[in-house]
């Protein structure tokens, strides 16, 4: 009854022995034969579909793809190859493709900073259509360009955490060095104090959230916090400064710090990232947070430094919600549970209940239409066994017949749903079934009757 919709060995472009052991060990305790069959399909997802793996001057090459878009995200890469993290010691396989990825990255990094997209040949034009006649200044090897602060965040964050968790320095060369300081004056310019920086975006389209106001979006005061151009979502921010995005930089910065210090030896950017670290989370705590109208105190999702804030949040992460997974903030943090409570509410107008499920979405894809990323990540967040049953149970119940994730299904029909491949968000789901059955495999003992 539930064939695997992988795609034949001799078909994938990459495998790992260590993720065939994990997905069997895994699949072992689950009782759902609808939810192991749906963990088998999506935890390799990635590797099965998205990865191409080679060389680069001698060094291992990785290229990433989203899925049905075939370009790298930084996000989006970086965040896909984290459900393996764990199991990349030990297997020369996924050695090799996180050191690839981290030395792509680098690049990537050292041919513009402000793109959040890339081509897999650094010398080809883009390849999508919709950036072919954007206002800005495209390089050869941009796919698109997005000035998305958390894009840098999680260049940082992949190698700091391969880093710890295998000890292996041999992608950390000159190369990568470079961006990383590369990253921490990007940071500084679009702190803006001197002016709004190089970087300038505008797109003809229908949809405002394509494009920004002059180039860069609405005045701001400068508070010391990060602009953005654009959200984790790739849609524009109303206010520049983005509070998740910015919590994330803080905490990647303190983790660049960690491996200047004890991997390229270089104090002074250690002690560059550390101080720009500080600096932004202050302004972070002094204009980063607003009053409800019932009168709870809540991160804002963003500010323009003037006293204005917008309360909401998307599913894409950065977000409010994901604040905890992403390790900026402890998960027993009041202001951070205050306002996860809230954005899980109809307080955030982009949260939505319907008659198949409830969840965050966003304006990416509009009114009514709920990402499985969001119900996935509030699971991840939790520690309330109820909570995570509910997600998994509702997971199982959306996906449409399919056995995969998606990136939107409609809030009473999940058949209407968009991205049949969407590689992340399968991961994001396989990562939450391997910590359920490493934290609370009882969990995994109940039969999700529909």
């Amino acid at each position: 009854m539930f064939a695997s919709r992988r795609p034949p060995v001799a078909q994938r472009p990459f495998v790992s022995t260590a993720v065939e052991r994990e997905i069997d060990r895994v699949t072992a305790l689950i009782r759902d034969p609808e939810l192991a069959w749906m963990f088998g399909n999506c935890f390799p997802n990635t590797l099965d579909t998205t990865v191409s793996l080679g060389t680069v001057d001698g060094k291992d090459d990785a290229f990433v793809i989203t899925g049905d878009i075939p370009c790298l995200w930084l996000r989006d890469s970086a965040a896909q190859l984290r459900p393996y993290l764990h199991l990349a010691q030990g297997d020369e396989a996924l050695t090799r493709l996180f050191r690839g990825l981290i030395r792509r990255h680098a690049r990537c990094v050292l041919i513009d900073p402000y793109a959040n997209a890339f081509m897999k040949d650094p010398a080809a034009l883009t390849s999508l259509t919709w950036s072919r006649t954007d206002n800005t200044e495209m390089k050869p090897g941009v796919a698109e360009r997005k000035w998305e602060v958390d894009s840098l965040c999680y260049v940082l964050r992949l190698a700091h955490d391969y880093w710890r968790a295998t000890g292996d320095a041999q992608p950390f060369d000159a190369t990568w060095a470079a961006a990383a300081r590369t990253i921490v004056a990007t940071f500084r310019q679009q702190q803006r104090k001197d002016g709004p920086g190089p970087y300038r975006f505008q797109r003809r389209s229908d949809q405002p959230t394509e494009t920004t106001l002059a180039g860069i979006g609405v005045p701001t005061r400068k508070t010391g916090l990060i602009h953005s151009a654009f959200r984790p979502s790739d849609d524009a921010c109303t206010y520049p400064c983005n509070i998740p995005g910015n919590l994330f930089a803080v905490k990647t910065l303190r983790e660049l710090a960690e491996v200047a210090e004890a991997v390229l030896h270089d104090v002074a950017l250690a002690g560059q990232a550390t101080a720009l670290a500080a600096e932004v989370e202050a302004a972070v705590m002094a204009h980063g947070t607003m009053v409800l109208p019932d009168g709870r105190q809540v991160f804002a999702y963003e500010t323009d430094g003037y006293g204005n804030h917008l309360f909401m949040d998307d599913a894409n992460v950065p977000s409010l919600l994901g604040l905890a997974y992403l390790h900026c903030l402890p998960a027993d943090y009041p202001l951070w549970r205050t306002t996860a409570d809230a954005v899980w509410s109809g307080a955030n107008p982009w949260f939505f209940t319907g008659s198949a499920a409830e969840g965050i979405g966003g304006p990416h894809i509009g009114e009514g239409q709920i990402w499985p990323m969001s119900i996935t990540l509030r699971a991840l967040s939790s520690t309330d066994d109820a909570v995570i049953a509910s997600s998994l149970k509702t997971l199982r119940a959306t996906h449409a017949g399919t056995g995969f994730m998606h990136e939107a299904f409609d809030k009473n029909d999940p058949a209407r749903f968009t991205r049949a491949w969407f590689a992340w968000a399968n991961g994001l789901f396989g990562e939450l079934v391997v910590k359920v059955a490493n934290e609370r495999p009882h969990l995994l003992a109940a039969e999700y009757n529909r």
